[in-house]
């Protein structure tokens, strides 16, 4: 049985993906992140709510899917260790720690204004969380399918993300949004993890 705010952020997110289908582009225009700077032709503008807000749109089932699955994996595992209310807070600052970053560089390479949606920094400070908890843990990617401790897997994880991010591969992808995920969790793992010592 999933822990009570795993089960609401998979909830959440599942809802706004239905009402993504129902309602069409009108989420995407408001709720999705658009860059700051997006041109007035496209009639459509960023709002401080998107920081959060995308984080419960996805692009594709697929997309949801992957998501939910590694919230699913490392949610109820993490939301154990931080109780209920910090494990909200910490995966919301991630989400919005990935905006950020997101907003950012699409600020420095004045590309093309797409919006960015999905719960991946979110998810990718889970990932981050639990590779810092559980270090030694075992896990078996989907690819390749060889059993490696979980500190491993992060890191090889966010390495791709850096190499993607830097040279380009993958387009469409927000790369730097994941690695903005995986900052802010670290720094509030570190922040809370200090004020405890």
């Amino acid at each position: 049985m999933l822990n009570s705010v795993t089960r609401i952020l998979l909830f959440a997110n599942i809802c706004g993906f239905a009402l993504q289908w129902i309602a069409g582009d009108a989420l995407i225009r408001w709720l999705a992140l658009w860059p700051l700077e997006t041109p007035i032709e496209y009639d459509v503008r960023f709002w401080p709510w998107q920081v959060v807000t995308y984080g419960f749109l996805h692009g594709d089932i697929f997309h949801l899917a992957f998501n939910m699955f590694a919230l699913y994996m490392f949610g109820e595992h993490l939301e154990r260790v931080f109780g209920e209310r910090r494990f909200l807070l910490y995966y919301i600052g991630c989400v919005f720690s990935a905006a950020i970053v997101q907003l950012l560089f699409a600020l420095v390479t004045q590309g093309p204004a797409i919006p960015t949606v999905g719960a991946s920094g979110g998810v990718f400070g889970l990932l981050l969380a639990y590779g810092m908890l559980f270090p030694h843990h075992k896990i078996i990617p989907l690819f390749p399918p060889i059993p490696m401790p979980a500190w491993v897997f992060v890191s090889l994880y966010g390495a791709a993300e850096l190499f993607f991010g830097v040279t380009g591969t993958m387009a469409g992808v927000a790369h730097f949004a994941h690695l903005g995920g995986m900052v802010g969790g670290y720094l509030l793992i570190r922040a809370w993890t200090g004020r405890r010592n």
